[in-house]
């Protein structure tokens, strides 16, 4: 390991990048202790910090919801939009098109993704904004506005430092930028539990019970996202002019949880939004729902694991096409042994695919609800998120992976011995 970071810093480009990415994280903590300026800071802290229900928003911004600063809205609406856009790929033909044609059309879904993001963010903004009126110190039309504003900047800022993060950083700039919003609440969690190891509200038995779970999820986090199905594929002989091509044996390398932790994201974004809503209404019926989808109740496990299992089998959907795999194998002379060329292959795709997205649909609703089923053993077990868990393994999987490339490329060993 420190033999590859070594390897990592005698690399110029490659030094060169990281130290652009710790410099755009630095950009990023300086910004998250900067607050919005028309508030009172104290009473948003009251305000945001009764109960979980705005936890995993502050997990993800770093800390920057509860301070209610610049970047409170973190990246959450460059994601939505990016889902949104994702989605409508599949509705509309001409946005299909432009997704297969190449390069410019990326950039024409990525323009279009920006443009969803700023709206997104000035809509919850403006939706915050208003909520939380009774903080701002002089209440009125233009001072809501001008937040409101401020915030959608923020947002605006972080979906282009994370931009800049992917272009002459490491790469994964707005999942970077999630990483690193993330870990940097790994201080201020220490400094409770030593609090409470202090005050003896939790004892040395239940801190090492949660330890021991923390790392067994770690480790089958990191067994489920780097495991796959390899599909072998043979490849018959064609004479193309003088020469021949094919022959080869490959495989189709199949994830076992293709679509990450986006299921994740969007099952905790529709569940909140009933709860965000609940907040600011006083009537028996709004109670009643809050109460009922609480975090831990039955209600709220319930349908938590349903959206799961729904999104990551939808998720894997827009990512994986069977039909497409098959006719591209079949285009150029191949085929699965065993298994005809055409739709029974399709079928067997779409079976092995159903099978494996299973799999992976049951670990993510096993990981995000771990905290529920483990509370009985301290009370620090809650603090286990496995949203933040999934988010942080992915990515450091993903940024080892990168930074492992960029080693092969000149000859270095890196850290995957």
């Amino acid at each position: 390991m420190l033999s590859g970071l070594r390897n990592a810093f005698k690399v110029k480009d490659l030094r060169r990048r990281i130290v652009f990415t710790l410099l755009m994280f630095l950009i990023f903590r300086a910004g998250v202790h900067i607050t919005v300026p028309g508030v009172n800071p104290e009473l948003m802290k009251q305000f945001f910090g009764q109960g979980q229900l705005f936890a995993f928003f502050d997990v993800i911004a770093g800390g920057g919801f509860l301070n209610f600063s610049i970047f409170a809205l973190n990246v959450t609406p460059y994601i939505t939009a990016s889902i949104i856009v994702q989605l409508l790929t599949i509705v509309f033909p001409r946005l299909e098109q432009l997704a297969k044609e190449g390069e410019e059309g990326r950039k024409k879904l990525a323009q279009f993704t920006r443009y969803g993001t700023v709206a997104l963010a000035f809509l919850q903004a403006l939706g915050i904004t208003f909520a939380i009126r009774g903080a701002v110190v002089e209440p009125g039309a233009l001072t809501i506005i001008l937040i409101a504003f401020t915030l959608t900047a923020g947002t605006a800022f972080l979906m282009w430092l994370g931009e800049q993060i992917t272009e002459h950083g490491i790469g994964n700039g707005i999942s970077l930028i999630i990483f690193a919003g993330i870990v940097s609440r790994l201080p201020a969690g220490a400094e409770s539990l030593a609090e409470a190891l202090r005050l003896r509200t939790v004892g040395y038995g239940g801190l090492l019970a949660v330890l021991i779970v923390a790392l067994l999820a770690i480790v089958l986090v990191v067994y489920v996202q780097e495991g796959q199905r390899r599909i072998p594929v043979q490849y018959a002989k064609r004479v193309v002019g003088r020469r021949m091509y094919g022959g080869q044996s490959t495989h189709i390398p199949l994830k076992v949880n293709m679509a990450g932790v986006i299921p994740v994201i969007f099952a905790s974004s529709l569940l909140l939004f009933p709860l965000t809503v609940t907040q600011f209404v006083q009537h028996p019926i709004a109670t009643a729902i809050n109460n009922a989808l609480s975090f831990g109740r039955p209600l709220n496990t319930v349908l938590y694991v349903v959206f799961v299992m729904f999104f990551t089998y939808f998720y894997t959907a827009i990512q994986f096409n069977p039909v497409e795999v098959s006719d591209n194998i079949k285009k150029y002379g191949g085929f699965i042994p065993g298994i005809r060329p055409g739709r029974p292959t399709t079928e067997y795709l779409t079976r092995v695919v159903n099978r494996i997205t299973l799999v992976g649909a049951v670990f993510l609703a096993a990981i995000v609800t771990l905290p529920i089923f483990t509370r009985g053993l301290s009370p620090l077990a809650v603090s286990i998120g496995g949203t933040a868990l999934l988010i942080v393994v992915g990515v450091a999987l993903e940024t080892m992976k990168q930074i492992e490339a960029h080693l092969l490329m000149r000859h270095y060993k890196g850290f995957i011995k």
